[in-house]
């Protein structure tokens, strides 16, 4: 190596850790040509620093470049002080550490043709700048062969502009959330578009019948208990009950003469939520912006303890990755407890990372659902439905075979329309009852299942502030209001608690 450039390598504090020695241009061309490098550090000494071309001051602006070629050009061409940092693998080391010695020090990294990318990363995790060559230069090309083809002012005014990268966070005026486009709905009012979802019952309450004939709307696009749908490729993972799940297609499709709707695909294989490589198989069939059901999460996670934080903090999180993964929505179908009235079984945090959450109840024969959680529309709306069965034939034996399928129960709904309030107090002090009722405690003695429930003497304060007849007289017009709701059916009342029938 006689006649090679020598560099030396500069800890922080100046101490010289290495030497990079480079070959002479006649010298390099015939060690490449023998397939030997033109560049050599120092045996058996480690790389740590840099080197700087030109002076560091503090604020400086600096360069950061891979090799002595680049950063010579660069201080040639600006009068900046430019930084080896003796190859690509280094430069976020470099970069890092002259951060963290001068924080004001504008630095910007000066990539070859191809390492964009890279830089543009390195860049927003340092919160630092970078630079990209003219477009049309080969791969590898460097600001020393645009030095040396377009001169120096060309270098120069490449690096008088260099790039910010994009912000991680962006802050939003009144404005700015004013033109944001609204929320996209699959189920008009009840599921989002994109999410985590929840479709939650007690055992028996049908939840899973229910599950499947959204599942079926929302790939034909067709109307759901008078909510609109917007079509979408639908994966419904039968994990539980997948033996009977044959026979509650079959019910529907005889049940409206016709086959379920192409774009609907069901999955009975076994799945695993929390684990990833199940998670990435699943997401690969899965078409993008598709909705995916899971019945139910219990066999989705079977060793999870579904009451740990630590273990329902892993599965929310799966479902999120897998709800990424398709850009579209997730749908969880879960148990509630032992005791209905407390919602959702397991973790309390499940509920609270959803999206939105459909409730499934059951009083006898009666069953009903209703919106639970909605971030972004009206929750606490009922309807009621029924499970009627379909006979499909009988077996070897000559047994009926049968499932169910779910029907909208018109007779419950046409009770609810006559109980409408009769009196202008009557409708002023339900009015008024209707979000105490959002926020109320349910599993109250005598009121149904999973019911919101208020005390009778809050609902007596807040139907009196509504009412606009004489002070001295709002308190007995809004019992006698609460009464007439009672005698008409619209309210229940037991114990001194209240609920909507």
């Amino acid at each position: 190596m006689a006649g090679a450039l020598v560099v030396p390598v500069r800890r922080a504090d100046g101490s010289i850790s290495s030497l990079q020695l480079i070959a002479a241009p006649e010298t390099a061309a015939r060690l490449k040509a023998a397939g030997r490098p033109a560049k050599l550090n120092l045996p058996g000494a480690s790389l740590q620093g840099w080197h700087v071309v030109g002076d560091l001051a503090p604020g400086a602006l600096v360069y950061l470049c891979e090799g002595i070629g680049q950063a010579w050009a660069a201080w040639k061409a600006t009068g900046r002080p430019a930084v080896v940092c003796f190859g690509w693998g280094r430069v976020r080391t470099v970069a890092t550490e002259l951060r963290a010695a001068d924080p004001s020090a504008c630095l910007v990294v000066v990539p070859d043709v191809g390492k964009e990318p890279e830089a543009e990363a390195l860049a927003q995790d340092l919160r630092i700048e970078y630079m990209a060559m003219p477009e049309g230069w080969p791969q590898n090309s460097d600001i020393n062969d645009l030095a040396q083809r377009d001169g120096m002012d060309a270098v120069e005014a490449l690096l008088s502009t260099p790039k910010a990268p994009a912000q991680r966070y962006k802050l939003l005026s009144a404005s700015d959330l004013a033109a944001l486009p609204p929320l996209a709905w699959r189920v008009r009012g009840v599921l989002p578009a994109v999410g985590l979802a929840g479709l939650y019952g007690p055992s028996a309450s049908g939840k899973s019948f229910l599950a499947l004939d959204m599942a079926a709307a929302i790939a034909e696009g067709a109307r759901w208990f008078d909510c609109r749908t917007e079509t979408a490729p639908v994966v419904y993972a039968a994990l539980e009950g997948e033996g009977g799940f044959r026979l509650r297609v079959a019910a529907w499709e005889a049940h409206r003469g016709r086959g379920l709707p192409h774009s609907l695909h069901m999955l009975l294989q076994p799945f695993k939520l929390t684990d990833l490589r199940d998670v990435h198989d699943l997401a690969a069939v899965v078409p993008h912006g598709a909705v995916v059901f899971l019945d139910t999460l219990n066999r989705a996670a079977p060793t999870s303890d579904e009451n740990s934080s630590k273990d329902m903090g892993e599965i929310l999180e799966a479902a999120k990755h897998l709800q990424a993964l398709i850009a579209g929505l997730v749908v969880l179908v879960h148990h509630t407890g032992k005791d209905a009235t407390r919602g959702l079984r397991g973790h309390s945090s499940l509920f609270a990372a959803m999206d939105a959450a459909v409730e499934v109840s059951r009083e006898g024969e009666r069953r009903e659902w209703r919106v639970a959680k909605s971030k972004d529309g009206a929750d606490g709306e009922v309807k009621a439905f029924r499970l009627q069965v379909e006979m499909l034939g009988t077996d070897e034996y000559g047994d009926a075979i049968t499932s169910c399928v779910v029907m909208r129960d018109k007779v419950c709904e046409e009770v609810q329309r006559a109980k409408l309030p009769a009196g202008g107090n009557q409708r002023l002090v339900l009015e008024a009852l209707r979000p105490l009722f959002k926020e109320g405690q349910s599993g109250k003695p005598g009121a149904p299942p999973l019911r919101p429930c208020v005390e009778l003497d809050a609902a007596v304060a807040a139907g009196s502030a509504r009412l606009t007849c004489p002070t001295d007289k709002r308190n007995s017009r809004a019992r006698e209001a609460i009464t007439g709701l009672l005698s008409r059916g619209v309210l229940g009342l037991n114990e001194g608690w209240l609920w909507l029938a």
